[in-house]
């Protein structure tokens, strides 16, 4: 029979739960294993018993229903309390009381329920003030738990019982909770229970085993709790992996002027300064120092002195069991190796350790204490690289907003890139680039953005969208350029007519000030204080150490020499993935451009090609010179054309006069170039077999560029010059052809020769089924997850952010496969496609440049699949070496 309930404290040694620390945590939860733990280690923890993990997914997938088996498990757990503390379980005469608490695996804090001196009721609060003494404590315990319960298991009204607290204190005249004497709280009791008749329809529940069992349902139901899901989804914490709960004897900080209450981080989890760090209350109950309900005090004087603040901390007043705290802080640290958050008790001068974690921490603090606790030699440096989490390092990668500042929030849109940015509202590109140049900061504010805006959104300090997911064109690129972006805020209302936008009741015109935040989503009113990140000391000691681990290469997306030299002082061991398309619509190009795709002929087009080259050759020159020496990976022409034509008169009548021809023949000629479904029609690599005076102008531009670096440098950078779209072998091949054609006619005019290859991305199911074909004529693959992704499920990224929170929430994908890839599905086609191209040639370059090159996850799955580099956002790089240092460590196991 499967066992579901374990007990801890009181000597019990592990109760049959796993010896293996991963293991007990799945089991037990975090709460319940370090509980047990504490215990095992001779702490004083209040015992208890957990009910397992396994319980909590059985529960919901039975409808709430638990086995027979459950009652004689809990029976047996509640009887362990009892031995150990002499009380028992609803005794009118001296009656245990229990909390029940949540703890899943990874911690989740405030996301789940917990009920709090579960066994009182009118008798039992009768013999709680007898033993205690203290008949104001009893009915003050008693009221908590009917309020807590209430909101809890109940669901009723909390803010009708907050009301009427509040209208007690100042009936009483009253500032505080703790001014309030017994005869109040009976008295606001029975007004706590009469608001339970009303709003529930039945009596306060009496039976102590009734409230255990509805506080144990309820605190297994919180994991399906709205705001569960979302965190879970934040963090990618599987649903499946449920919650177990914790039933444990409660002890008292709320028992006078010797008992207290308080949370305590062993370092600063601000800055992972060696200090200890925390807030405490006399005379309190946990939540009254997590809830705000009354103001905390400073743990340690030096804390209390540095804040200026008047009451004394605990190291003053209660000096001696502060020291025994203390003890147990250093004990704790060396005994988890990491810093502790950690809630305790003092019931009449009695430490009671409640509660040990791994302390969330900012990005600063978790390289500062992960570097300094590998110095003093507490772990290995190995261990120091796998401690912090690369996603987190976007906090250090990107300005953040002063956490001190005011913030006037209109509304909160999708967290698309992370950082803050303030400037002025601006509605179109040719504006934003306008009053940047004329030294103003913008905000780029569009209800979606496309490939036209590009020129606007490198000018702006950060992207705003009303439409969009987190894997849209203004999310995409603002991550790569370093943007801040808040893409989705359904609730903006943009007229760019009138230049106008409406938020709400809130109205603004362009020029007014608005301050984003891409790190949580918030859109504010007026400018908000940034600070710039600083990337010294333990950042680079810790990338260093990464560096000696990881076998995977990291590049960049890039095509910016700004962006180049961002990712090259990153770290980026050169470019995966140059995008030319975005050259192509510069303000002093895009006339040519598009005179050359609606030229009638090949010689209209490489008439208007023959403008582009010398312009094409300096963009790759430059960014030669900032890469010189390593390999970058140049994708040729790939968007669709109607991305590039006219779409106003005004630019239909200057591309007339710059061909020579009528403007009704160009827009004759743009009715002919319309598709229905671009996005899988005249792209790619069928742009250069149809047209392929367009690739071979850019071939010449890369190999002239790079001959001239060579000459001038005396290193010459190695273009890998990537065929986009490729299904077919023969695609590649004639593709091939043409650029090793363009390189001999260069190397023959300019006298010298470069290395240099040939490949091609694959990002279509076919090319995968076919890359041993195709690998006859490539030099190397680089998998374009983006298009991969959406060719293989026929999902539109750009649409699906619609629907695909849903698709998550039910389990149909584990997360976003636009965010981090899908390893069952698109992964198997990278596999093959690996497997089959090294097949045909052993030394073909395996690579990855979509938007997963960045993701810690889809950067695990490349390590296993052993492809030789990713490529990621130039802001992304620092992420993508630490996470490709811990998947090379979490292979070795």
């Amino acid at each position: 029979m499967t066992q579901y309930v374990y007990r801890f404290g009181g000597g019990v040694d592990a109760d049959g739960a796993p010896t293996d620390s991963t293991e007990a945590r799945n089991l037990l939860g975090g709460k319940g294993a370090n509980l047990a733990e504490m215990a095992n280690i001779g702490l004083p923890v209040p015992p208890g018993f957990t009910i397992s993990t396994e319980m909590c997914t059985r529960f919901m997938n039975e409808g709430g229903v638990y086995p027979d088996s459950l009652t004689e498990e809990v029976k047996q757990g509640v009887a362990h309390i009892e031995k150990i503390t002499g009380k028992t379980f609803g005794d009118a005469a001296d009656p245990l009381l229990v909390s029940v608490r949540s703890g899943a695996r990874a911690s989740m804090p405030g996301m789940m329920d917990t009920v709090l001196n579960l066994g009182l009721n009118d008798e039992t609060v009768e013999g709680l003030a007898k033993t205690s003494g203290d008949e104001r404590f009893a009915w003050d315990s008693y009221r908590r738990f009917i309020q807590m319960y209430s909101d809890v298991v109940l669901q009723l009204d909390h803010d009708s019982f907050e009301e009427a607290l509040e209208i007690a204190k100042e009936d009483n005249g009253f500032f505080t909770d703790t001014e309030m004497e017994s005869q109040h709280w009976k008295a606001l009791v029975a007004e706590y229970k009469g608001l339970v008749e009303e709003q529930w329809g039945k009596p306060f529940p009496q039976d102590v085993n009734d409230q255990l069992w509805g506080a144990v349902s309820a605190v297994f139901g919180s994991w399906q709790a709205e705001r569960a899901k979302v965190y879970r989804r934040l963090n990618d914490i599987p649903a499946e992996w449920g919650t177990a709960v914790n039933v444990q004897a409660m002890v008292f900080g709320n028992m006078g002027e010797t008992s207290a209450t308080g949370v305590a981080f062993t370092r600063n989890p601000s800055t992972g300064d060696s200090a200890y760090y925390g807030e405490w209350l006399i005379n309190a109950q946990g939540e009254d120092v997590v809830a705000g309900i009354r103001t905390p005090q400073y743990l340690s004087k030096a804390a209390r002195e540095e804040a200026n603040a008047k009451p004394l901390s605990m190291e003053e007043a209660m000096s001696e069991t502060y020291g025994e705290l203390t003890n147990v802080f250093d004990l704790l640290e060396r005994h988890y190796r990491d810093m502790q958050d950690i809630e305790f008790t003092v019931e009449r001068g009695k430490l009671w350790m409640l509660q040990t974690r791994a302390g969330k921490r900012t990005a600063k603090a978790a390289l500062k204490i992960a570097v300094d606790m590998a110095n003093d030699g507490l772990i290995t440096e190995e261990e120091a690289v796998a401690r912090v989490d690369p996603m987190a390092l976007d906090q250090l990668l990107h300005p953040t907003l002063d956490p001190d500042a005011k913030r006037d929030v209109l509304t909160t849109g999708l967290p698309a890139s992370p950082g803050a940015a303030c400037g002025i509202i601006v509605f179109d590109s040719d504006t934003a680039e306008h009053r940047t140049e004329m030294g103003d900061d913008v905000i780029l504010v569009r209800v979606e953005t496309s490939p036209e805006d590009i020129h606007g959104m490198h000018a702006a300090k950060g992207i705003l969208t009303a439409r969009g997911g987190m894997t849209s064109h203004a999310a995409v690129v603002a991550r790569g350029m370093g943007r801040p972006c808040v893409s989705g805020a359904g609730g903006l209302s943009i007229n760019n007519e009138t230049k106008l936008l409406k938020i709400g009741d809130r109205e603004l015109k362009e020029g007014d000030t608005l301050t984003i935040d891409g790190s949580n989503g918030q859109v504010m009113a007026g400018r908000v204080k940034t600070i710039q990140p600083e990337l010294v000391g333990d950042f680079g000691v810790l990338m260093e150490w990464a560096d000696k681990v990881r076998r995977l290469g990291v590049r960049t997306n890039a095509e910016t020499p700004q962006d180049c030299k961002v990712a090259r002082d990153f770290g980026a061991e050169g470019i995966g993935l140059c995008r030319t398309e975005h050259m192509f619509f510069e303000t002093s190009r895009i006339t040519a451009v598009r005179q050359m795709i609606l030229a009638a002929n090949e010689a209209g087009r490489r008439e208007a090609l023959a403008k582009l080259l010398p312009e094409q050759r300096e963009d790759f020159r430059q960014i030669f010179e900032v890469m010189v020496g390593l390999p970058v990976t140049i994708r040729l022409l790939d968007p669709p054309l109607h991305e590039f034509l006219p779409h106003h008169q005004s630019e239909f009548e200057e591309v007339a006069a710059a061909a020579d021809v009528g403007v009704e023949t160009l827009k004759q000629r743009a009715n002919e170039l319309h598709e229905f479904n671009p996005m899988l029609g005249h792209r790619g690599c069928r742009l250069g077999v149809t047209y392929p005076e367009i690739y071979e102008m850019q071939a010449r531009a890369i190999f002239e560029a790079a001959c001239e670096i060579a000459e001038s440098s005396g290193e010459a950078p190695i273009p890998e010059v990537m065929i986009p779209l490729v299904a077919t072998a023969r695609e590649l091949e004639l593709m091939k052809d043409a650029v090793d054609r363009m390189a001999e006619e260069v190397f023959a005019e300019k006298g010298r020769r470069i290395e240099y290859l040939v490949g091609t991305m694959i990002e279509l199911p076919r090319a995968s089924l076919m890359a041993g074909k195709i690998a006859e004529h490539g030099e190397f693959f680089s998998f374009g997850t983006n298009d991969l992704t959406q060719t293989t499920l026929g999902v539109s990224r750009d649409d699906a952010g619609r629907f695909l929170t849903q698709y998550v929430d039910k389990g149909i994908f584990p997360r976003d496969p636009f965010v981090s890839l899908d390893v069952e599905g698109v992964g198997q086609l990278i596999e093959l496609a690996a497997e089959r191209g090294r097949a045909t040639r052993g030394d073909i370059k395996l690579g990855i440049c979509g938007e997963h090159g960045g993701d810690p996850a889809s950067i695990a799955f490349c390590e296993e699949t052993g492809l030789d580099y990713v490529s990621a956002s130039p802001y992304r790089v620092p992420i993508a070496r630490l996470a490709a240092a811990q998947a090379a460590l979490a292979k070795r196991g």
